[in-house]
């Protein structure tokens, strides 16, 4: 799930029902090199969970809590394609299951959050996982009260 900067995004995931695992990462680019420069991957999260207590549309539903679905390559101060908001994933039940959910939400005409197969996935630097919690202070574009709502 690709939100913004992944630092906000993974700290509120994590706190989900039914979230088992999550991964700061980047998904879906053209290239990346050893010196950490990534051209068009989304600053994603990787997110593992327990089907049989949460759904893929009750994630979607959650994820909408936290992202403005009608930016293009924006959430909060965060500008760039890197920051654009996306669902992308390796199994086609999971992309058919957020595409009804958007399909089924009334503005869908103005949504701009991709669905897509995973296309790569590269995983974020070790200072980059779980980063609110390693370092609080940092900007984050997803207020705080939300950052704690499901803890």
């Amino acid at each position: 799930m690709a939100g913004g900067c992944l630092w906000g995004v993974q700290a509120f995931i994590k706190t989900l029902p039914g979230v088992t695992f999550t991964e700061a990462g980047r998904a879906n680019g053209t290239s990346h090199t050893l010196d950490g420069e990534y051209d068009g991957y989304a600053e994603c999260v990787k997110t593992e969970f327990d089907p049989t207590v949460v759904t893929i549309k009750e994630l979607m539903s959650y994820f909408f809590e936290i992202i403005d679905p009608y930016s293009v390559n924006k959430q909060g101060e965060d500008v760039g394609e890197k920051y654009r908001t996306g669902v992308y994933s390796v199994n086609p039940d999971h992309l058919k299951e957020a595409e009804e959910f958007l399909l089924a939400r009334k503005d869908y005409d103005r949504i701009v959050v991709e669905v897509l197969p995973l296309a790569n996935y590269v995983k974020s630097a070790e200072e980059h996982q779980d980063r609110l919690a390693k370092c609080p202070n940092d900007y984050c574009h997803i207020p705080e009260a939300l950052l704690n709502k499901y803890k």
